[in-house]
Formats: C-alpha cells, sequence, structure tokens
C-alpha cells in the first residue's frame, strides 16, 4: 500500500471522500480541499481515470519538520530522485505554504529545485531541464506549520480539465465543481430511474455534459491528452492500458443504451456554439441537445415524453449590485417557470448571490455550501410541488425587511415633500435622499426623461471602516429594494453605483468608462435639453447641484461672450446660450466629455460657429490665453475638479493649492465690467486671503442651493468674483 492525497476545491471534501471509498480508498482522512487514502499503483491509476472530484492525485514520498532554507534544502535532498526522473528528463516543482524563515513560496520552489538537481548531478553527473509545460516529472511540496510536504504528482494538468472544454462562455463552470453539484442534487439516482436533466442557462454546456458522462458511465479522464504518471520512471503501463480498455468498454455499452432526456437551453446563440462544439468533443452529440431560449420560455421538451427529473443550472449573478438587481428579474421569470411548468421536479440553483435564488418566489429545502474558484456560494434546492400555479408561490415572495421598510418609509415622505417642491418648480430631475438614514449611506437621485420614462440613480458612500463590507452590502440591497418598491420604477432603469475599500485613490475618475451599455435618455431643465446617461461613467451628464448656478449663469449670459472651464458636458454652457450669449468657448480636456457636449450643443440648436468646443488641458489653454485672450471675455465659468492627476494634464491639480493662481489667471481674461463664477466640490475649502483682499468676491453657496440639496449645504462651494473698481 501506497500513502496517497487527493486534492479538491474547497466543500468538496466529504463528496471526494466518498467517491475515493468506492474506488477502493481506504484509511481515509479529510483535510481542507484534500483527502488523505491509502491504496496501490492500480487505484492511483484508477482515481486519475474515473474522480470527478478530484484536482490532483499525489504520491507521498515524505513528510518532515523543516524550519530553514538549509533544512528544506536537505529534507529534498535526502530522497532518491533517480528513482522518478531521467537525469536528463523535465522537472517542474509547486510549492504552495511559507513559515518564519521561508518567507516566500517563489524561494522555496527555488530552494528544492537546487536540491532535486543537485541530487541527480552527484548521482548521475548530468541534470534534468525545468520545463513548466511538459515536464517529465512534477514534484509537489507543501509547507505548513513547519511540516513539509513531498509528493510526486501523478495527474500532471489538474483533472478538472477532462479535454473535452475548448470553448468557454464568460463564467465558466469548472468541470469537477459541475460534477460536484450534479452529485448534491442526486442526479446518478435519478439518471438510473430515467429522470431528465434540463439547464435553462447552460452556458458552454459544462452541467449537461458531466451529467451525460455520469449516466453514460464515461470514465472523466478518458478525453485528456495525457497524465503525469505516464512520464514517471516508476509508471507501469499494463495496470494503465488495462484500465483505460476497460473504460472504452464501459463507455461503448453506456453510450448504447438510451440514456435520459438531457437538453440545455440560453438566450445567448453565440455562447451555444461553444457548448455544441464542447458536447461534439465529448462524443455526446446524440445524447445532449442545446437550443436558444430565454428563461421566459423555458418548459419541459414537448418532442418526447420526458420524465420528471432535475433542472440544474449556474445562472450569472454579476459582479456589482446594479448587475445583481437586473438579474433578479431573471430568477423570478425562472422560478414563474418552474412552478407553472415543473411540477414534480427536483431544481437545483448554484449561485454566488443566494439572495438572488429567493427571487425564485421557491423555498429551498436543502443548501450546500460551496466554492466557485475563491467565491463563497450556495447550492440551493427546491422541490417544484404538484398543484403550484404561476401565480402561487412555494412561500410568498420575501417582503422588505423592518430595515429596508424604514427606508422606504423615508423615500415615501421625501417623495409627498421634495418631490411636490420639484413639481411645483418645473425641476424633472432631483436628489431624493441623501443619506438621510446615516447607516443607508447612499445618494438617489430621480430622473424622468422627456419620453416619460422614470430612472433611478443610487451612488453608494463609502461605508466607515468599522462597518464590515458585507454589512455595508446588505443595507445597500436593502435600499434598492426600496427604491424598487417605493418608486415602481423597472430594475434596468435603476442605476447603482457602488464604492469599494480596495479601490486605489483616483480609480472612480469621470474620465474612466465603468460599463458599455451605451443606454441614454433625454430630460429638460428649465427650457434646455440634456443627455444623460447613468450606467457607463461615475457621473451622469448632469450636475444636479449645480442647476440654480447654471439658472443664475444663464440670468447674466445675455449679451455676453462667455468661457466656461473645465465644462464637462457643456451644460452650462447651453443654458447661457439659451439665456442670450452671443459667443462662447467650453474647454474641457475628455474627447468623451467634448463629443457628449457636441450633442447637446446640436440638440439645442447652438450654432458651432459662435459657440466653440475645445478639447484641452484647462491649465495649459488658461496658460496660452494670458499671451492672447487677454480682456476678452464677459463671462467665465470656472467649475474645476478637487483633485486630478490624469496623464493628460500637464501636471497635478490640487484645487486648494491651485485655485489662487486660476482665479488670477481667469481674471486676466475678464472685460473691466466681467464676471468670474468659481465653483469647486471641495468641502474642506478656503479661500485664499490675498484673492478677497485684490478682489470683490462675493460668496454665493448659501444663495445657489435648491431645496433637495440642503441636507448636504457643503455639497459645492460658488463665488462671484469681480475685478475691483478703481
Amino acid at each position: 500500500m501506497i500513502p496517497l492525497t487527493a486534492t479538491c476545491p474547497r466543500g468538496l471534501e466529504a463528496l471526494l471522500a466518498a467517491e475515493l471509498r468506492e474506488l477502493g480508498a481506504t484509511d481515509l482522512r479529510e483535510q481542507p480541499a484534500a483527502v488523505h487514502f491509502s491504496g496501490d499503483l492500480e487505484l492511483a491509476y484508477r482515481c486519475c481515470l474515473w474522480s470527478r472530484l478530484a484536482n490532483r492525485v499525489l504520491l507521498r514520498l515524505a513528510s518532515t519538520k523543516v524550519r530553514t532554507a538549509d533544512e528544506l534544502y536537505r529534507a529534498v535532498a535526502a530522497l532518491p530522485w533517480e528513482e522518478h526522473i531521467n537525469p536528463t528528463g523535465k522537472l517542474w516543482l509547486q510549492f504552495s505554504g511559507t513559515n518564519r524563515e521561508i518567507r516566500n513560496s517563489q524561494f522555496g520552489a527555488q530552494k528544492a529545485k537546487d536540491a532535486v538537481v543537485d541530487r541527480l548531478r552527484d548521482k548521475t553527473g548530468e541534470r534534468p531541464l525545468v520545463d513548466r509545460n511538459h515536464p517529465d516529472l512534477t514534484v509537489a511540496l507543501r509547507l505548513h506549520r513547519d511540516t513539509l510536504d513531498i509528493a510526486v504528482d501523478l495527474s500532471g494538468e489538474s483533472l478538472h480539465k477532462r479535454g473535452y472544454r475548448t470553448h468557454i462562455g464568460a463564467a465558466p463552470l469548472k468541470e469537477n465543481l459541475a460534477a460536484a453539484l450534479l452529485m448534491r442534487c442526486g442526479w446518478p439516482d435519478i439518471a438510473a430511474h430515467g429522470g431528465a436533466l434540463l439547464d435553462p442557462m447552460c452556458g458552454s454546456g459544462t452541467i449537461l455534459i458531466e451529467g451525460a458522462m455520469m449516466a453514460a458511465d464515461m470514465a472523466p479522464g478518458l478525453l485528456r491528452g495525457s497524465f503525469g504518471f505516464e512520464r514517471w520512471l516508476n509508471h507501469q503501463s499494463d495496470i494503465w492500458n488495462r484500465l483505460r480498455e476497460e473504460a472504452l468498454e464501459r463507455r461503448r455499452r453506456g453510450l448504447e443504451k438510451a440514456l435520459p432526456e438531457i437538453r440545455g437551453y440560453d438566450a445567448d446563440a453565440k455562447v451555444l456554439f461553444a457548448a455544441e462544439a464542447n458536447i461534439a468533443r465529448a462524443g455526446l452529440e446524440r445524447q445532449v441537445r442545446v437550443s436558444c431560449r430565454p428563461v421566459a420560455a423555458f418548459k419541459v421538451p414537448s418532442h418526447r415524453e420526458v420524465k420528471p427529473g432535475l433542472v440544474l443550472t449556474n445562472p450569472p449573478y454579476g459582479e456589482r449590485l446594479g448587475e445583481q438587481e437586473e438579474l433578479r428579474e431573471t430568477y423570478a421569470e425562472l422560478g414563474r417557470q418552474l412552478k407553472s411548468g415543473f411540477p414534480g421536479w427536483l431544481a437545483g440553483i448554484f449561485t454566488g448571490n443566494p439572495e438572488l435564488g429567493h427571487a425564485t418566489g421557491l423555498r429551498s429545502h436543502k443548501q450546500y455550501k460551496l466554492y466557485n474558484g475563491s467565491i463563497p456560494s450556495q447550492l440551493l434546492l427546491f422541490e417544484i410541488r404538484a398543484g403550484a400555479s404561476a401565480g402561487q408561490a412555494d412561500t410568498a415572495a420575501p417582503r422588505l425587511s423592518p430595515e429596508a421598510e424604514m427606508v422606504a418609509n423615508r423615500l415615501r415622505k421625501n417623495l409627498r415633500t421634495t418631490g411636490k417642491w420639484a413639481r411645483k418648480s418645473g425641476i424633472s430631475c432631483f436628489r431624493l435622499y441623501d443619506a438621510d438614514l446615516p447607516e443607508y449611506a447612499a445618494a438617489i437621485d430621480l430622473y424622468h426623461s422627456l419620453d416619460g420614462g422614470s430612472f433611478a440613480h443610487v451612488q453608494e458612500y463609502r461605508a466607515p471602516a468599522q462597518i464590515p463590507e458585507e454589512k455595508a452590502r446588505a443595507r445597500l440591497r436593502e435600499l434598492v429594494r426600496a427604491v424598487e418598491a417605493v418608486l415602481e420604477i423597472p430594475q434596468r432603469n435603476i442605476s447603482i453605483k457602488e464604492r469599494r475599500r480596495h479601490s486605489h485613490k483616483g480609480s472612480g475618475s469621470q474620465y474612466q468608462r465603468r460599463d458599455d451599455s451605451g443606454r441614454t435618455f433625454w430630460v429638460e431643465e428649465y427650457g434646455a435639453e440634456f443627455e444623460v446617461n447613468l450606467w457607463d461613467y461615475l457621473d451622469t451628464g448632469v450636475f444636479l447641484d449645480h442647476r440654480p448656478v447654471r439658472q443664475y449663469l444663464k440670468s447674466l449670459a445675455g449679451g455676453k461672450k462667455l468661457l466656461n472651464l473645465f465644462c464637462y458636458t457643456g451644460t452650462a454652457t447651453v443654458q447661457a446660450a439659451l439665456g442670450g450669449c452671443t459667443r462662447s468657448t467650453s474647454v474641457d480636456m475628455s474627447k468623451t466629455y467634448q463629443a457628449w457636449a457636441a450633442r447637446n450643443f446640436r440638440h439645442n440648436g447652438m450654432d458651432p460657429y459662435r459657440h466653440q468646443l475645445v478639447q484641452a488641458d484647462c491649465l495649459e489653454w488658461l496658460q496660452s490665453a494670458q499671451e492672447n485672450r487677454r480682456g476678452e471675455y464677459d463671462l467665465i465659468f470656472l467649475d474645476p475638479p478637487s483633485f486630478s492627476n490624469s496623464a493628460r494634464m500637464r501636471g497635478v491639480l490640487d484645487i486648494q493649492r491651485d485655485h489662487e493662481t486660476l482665479i488670477r489667471q481667469c481674471m486676466e481674461l475678464l472685460t473691466p465690467a466681467g464676471i468670474l463664477l468659481f465653483s469647486n466640490n471641495l468641502r474642506s475649502f478656503r479661500m485664499a486671503e490675498a484673492v478677497a483682499a485684490d478682489f470683490a468676491v462675493a460668496d454665493l453657496s448659501g444663495r445657489l442651493l435648491d431645496r433637495d440639496y440642503q441636507r448636504n449645504p457643503k455639497i459645492h462651494n460658488v463665488w462671484e468674483i469681480r475685478l475691483r473698481k478703481e
């Protein structure tokens, strides 16, 4: 008997131990992500060929205490490597773990490699090459709590790589995890009794193929090109050839019998091409079928009598909350289809966001915690009761939690007050909620488009460091549910932008594209019409807090020539033009926002010859304007960011440090009676005393703040600056 170890994804240890026991293993002992066992070489080969759950099968050579790099070297060098690899062969070492002295796994791997190579050179006078891609021997070393385990990797590539999946979807499910889901759902027994297997969101078909291989008694390793043990010096090819012939015969007999219905669907026709290619490579074209169909059309196949069985799927769950909320309707639709068309079936949903599973309206009778890579996930099992109707859930759809109801009550109150004020004032876009309840730290803006649609923009504020991120995410989910319940807005019309503690400074730049939806709509503001995009960028196209600033600028603009610096999407220039501005120059370095401003200008009928857009670094443009544009403008709007280190700018802009220089440069460009409106959003901002001493400065911040932003009076600062009269 030889000591062996099979590794696996976390959460599969008990399943793997049961599988190994059926294959003939003894002395089984589980540990996180691995099972130790005993057996002979034939069992080791059989596990490589037949295990549906293992990642690797390792032949353990030694386990010894190691504290220092020298002790590591001596422990590895003491083993007879000349019995495992030809001295001119190809070697690869995998090292994991650290201790106080060996703090880097790469360093550990280097010392171990040196030990193997030196041993072989001393014994034979020759040394192997190091080759990661095509090694003759792979050595696996694990250092844990000063104990070093040394093993030969008999698998080669991870055993989850069966050989049939050359095409994968956007979020592939590993083959051994798919097999584990099928086992947890009891698929082998369901298949033995003729029950069907359906996947309504099959992607590249992994669940279907693994299910068919189980039903047909196909060894998962049969399609692999090779195993690590085939180039190992102790390999016994007669044993391996006999096991492989046995597996081929079992596959032949399995495919000769009639398999139950195994069918998959997906709304994405492109991903089904990948599924069909994978199915063909597995040799299962006659046993597994896929077709293009959305979840809303999911039903029991009607081309032949289908015995109730298993519906198993791994739906998308989105990386961002906005995507997750949009997917709630997909899960809800799946629940409706299961309730109306699949009585007597078992359903399994594997998701990294179990909360989405509740959207099905079904009550799971079993839950299994697993990992999809590093993502904690759950397999939710549902028994679909006979007689359930499409409008009747196994359990009531989850209502708002008491916390979410508290947020909903605040939103209703704000709709009665702020919403009424906005309607009377002719304002179509306004801030409805601004962290009114501190533990639900987000801003909610409501947009009513010109075509009658309603949209909500939810921006999460950064939670305090003492609040766990998962708790902050749960609160945001409750807030979004309250938005859905109170505003009755379709999920696709709700945009959610989350904060991330790990985001580095500057990663939230408004110039950075966040999505690629391309969804836009038009809104009205005091006679102007602006294009809004709630999804693709950090900002939306209209700074709602500057609404009264734009209105004031409009009142000043009649007959004047305007300069708009850091013009963003040109909304201030549009309002000035509607107020009678004769000419304008709008400067911004962003190509994206210049194009956006151009669309706003065209939509509002502005003459491009009188209202010019300039794509340039505002700092450089201001510097060059000192030479040829002195005294040219009657009105300047200067609205810089608080901080910018964009690679496209000449330098770093810090508005507290640099505002005096910017203001003085702007004042040089004004006519004697001209006005500079200077605005910024730095809450700690302090105007330089020298500016107040040299110019006539009036603080308009409180005056230019509408009711919907009065909860947060420091949202922006606005000054009117004029030249002092002699």
